[in-house]
């Protein structure tokens, strides 16, 4: 902490406070969201991204090669279109065929390497990939604004701001697989690189990729140029379900970490004891920007809809307290902390990404602390008597629940046997509860302390008896550790939404303007407002962008 002109004073908020997924539902992209820190790296090395092949026909088929150079290595993204039917078109994960579909290639990929791609690439799940393969994705068009996009550009206009303001993308991924998946290369093969050694940045990376080509594209079709920030303003869309829930559980400490970078970044600045001038017209920029996004976020969910009318007249109240000069007032950033905590919990999420985002040279160093080989721990060598106190430490919220109350266990999660992805069942109406997936964290704690009620000695002796209580001692053991590696709610009750665990993880991405379709599958908007291809010499400030700015 010495490296740092304050000394933090200011605690991190509890897990018991954060880790609740009615918090964790509402969170915001912030400025160590994984996007956000993956294009500040393309800035800092001056990345440039060219376009190596661009074998497209007159109906936009075909494929096309990227390619961008970082820290001695090159990466490509290899694009391929396909004709697609449009009744063939969907964001199921269950669905065969996409308009497009992609890979970000390790190095640049010579003629046959390409033809491999563009025959096995399309068929996603049913090909077979190689270790120079880092990504695989598909996407979809969204078709009224990419027909919208092209039929103006033909007739020499530009599209209408209204319906890019409608929509916010041109193509939507369905998927975007990583770490070993269909035989892809392990996350192991670029972990030490340092612009890819972040959470996801290889993802990352080919989303934005993925972006520009479809700005190619339409470009390609209407033979004109889009307007440069209209073509800004069009992200890229993408649609999550639950295959994405589970592993914020099997994955407890890089959780842990996340929470802790951005707890204490959250920290650090309202730990600051003043502001420059600069620093106030910065964070008065980025309130009125987060208002205009506020205003262009519109969803058909009822709930939402209403989370996100209160928000806006949260956010106007909130504006309007800031007419007094911040430079002359003493922790002016905790004064605005503190106002958040009469409000609602959305409105205090999107306080703590507004507040680290104008701060940089504070919470930057953070990002590189977000991912951990750390699985958790393990001690079978500890007391009993010392895990009974860990678990009255930590667990009292897992201890409270009634699971003889049906409702408290209505949800199971299982994998679904066709497209290997999780699914959620409901226990006592639909079969398969016997193909459980172990997501029941707070029941398995329960099951094990029931257990322990009259045992002495060391766990290994214990688990020599009771080997089905392993898991839930490792995660007992772990969490007092990694005080965020929990989520502190019942993963199997009625109550839960996966929803929440789904807009928490996008979040941590870099998405914005959730789009939810059920409690169980959401829509979003990936680098809307973010640097174009050629833009990447300006230092990147698109923190909740909008196509209306006030």
């Amino acid at each position: 902490m010495d490296d740092f002109p304050f000394r933090q004073v200011v605690s991190l908020r509890t897990p018991e406070e954060v880790m609740r997924l009615t918090r964790m539902g509402q969170a915001f992209p912030s400025r160590l969201s994984f996007l956000p820190t993956l294009l500040r790296r393309l800035h800092r090395v001056s990345a440039q991204v060219v376009r190596t092949i661009w074998n497209m026909d007159s109906n936009g088929y075909g494929h096309a090669v990227y390619s961008i150079s970082l820290d001695g290595y090159v990466y490509s993204l290899v694009a391929i279109a396909n004709a697609l039917d449009d009744q063939a078109r969907t964001d199921r994960v269950i669905a065969d065929a996409w308009d497009s579909s992609f890979v970000l290639y390790d190095g640049i990929p010579d003629t046959a390497e390409i033809s491999r791609l563009v025959v096995d690439c399309p068929r996603q799940e049913a090909a077979r990939f190689s270790d120079r393969d880092l990504i695989v994705s598909r996407a979809n068009k969204s078709v009224r604004l990419f027909d919208h996009v092209v039929d103006c550009l033909r007739q020499k206009r530009q599209p209408d701001r209204a319906r890019i303001l409608d929509i916010g993308y041109l193509m939507r991924t369905t998927a975007v697989y990583g770490n070993g998946k269909f035989g892809i290369a392990d996350r192991v093969r670029i972990a030490d690189r340092p612009s890819l050694s972040g959470p996801f940045m290889a993802e990352m990376l080919a989303v934005w990729m993925i972006r520009g080509f479809s700005h190619d594209l339409v470009e390609h079709l209407g033979q004109a140029a889009l307007d440069r920030d209209l073509k800004r303003h069009l992200g890229i869309g993408n649609a999550t379900g639950l295959g994405m829930a589970p592993f914020l559980v099997n994955h407890s400490t890089l959780l842990d970490a996340w929470i802790q970078a951005r707890e204490t970044a959250l920290a650090r600045v309202r730990d600051v004891p003043s502001v420059t001038q600069s620093e106030e017209a910065h964070l008065r920029r980025l309130a009125k920007r987060a208002l205009s996004h506020l205003n262009e976020w519109h969803v058909n969910d009822h709930e939402a809809h209403g989370v996100i009318l209160s928000l806006r007249k949260e956010w106007i109240q909130f504006i309007e307290c800031l007419d007094d000069p911040m430079c002359n007032r003493s922790y002016p950033i905790d004064w605005m902390w503190k106002i958040g905590q009469t409000k609602s919990i959305a409105f205090q999420e999107l306080m703590a990404a507004f507040l680290i985002e104008p701060f940089g040279s504070l919470v930057d160093d953070l990002s590189e602390q977000m991912a951990t080989s750390d699985i958790g721990h393990f001690d079978p060598a500890m007391p009993i008597s010392h895990l009974k106190q860990l678990v009255l430490q930590d667990w009292c919220w897992a201890l409270d629940l009634n699971f003889s109350d049906p409702d408290q266990q209505k949800q199971f999660w299982y994998v679904s046997e066709a497209k290997q992805e999780p699914r959620l069942g409901l226990r006592f109406d639909e079969p398969g509860a016997e193909w459980e997936t172990p997501i029941d964290i707070a029941r398995q704690v329960q099951a094990l302390v029931r257990d322990l009620v009259d045992q002495k000695g060391i766990l290994l002796d214990f688990l020599c008896d009771h080997p089905h209580h392993r898991a839930a001692v490792r995660r007992v053991q772990t969490l007092a550790r990694y005080p965020y590696a929990e989520i502190r709610d019942n993963l199997v009750g009625g109550a839960c939404k996966p929803i929440d665990m789904l807009r928490f993880k996008l979040a941590f991405f870099g998405a914005s303007k959730f789009d939810p379709k059920s409690d169980r599958w959401t829509r979003v908007t990936l680098a809307q407002g973010a640097p174009l291809f050629d833009e990447l010499a300006i230092e990147p400030d698109w923190w909740l962008a909008a196509i209306n700015p006030s």
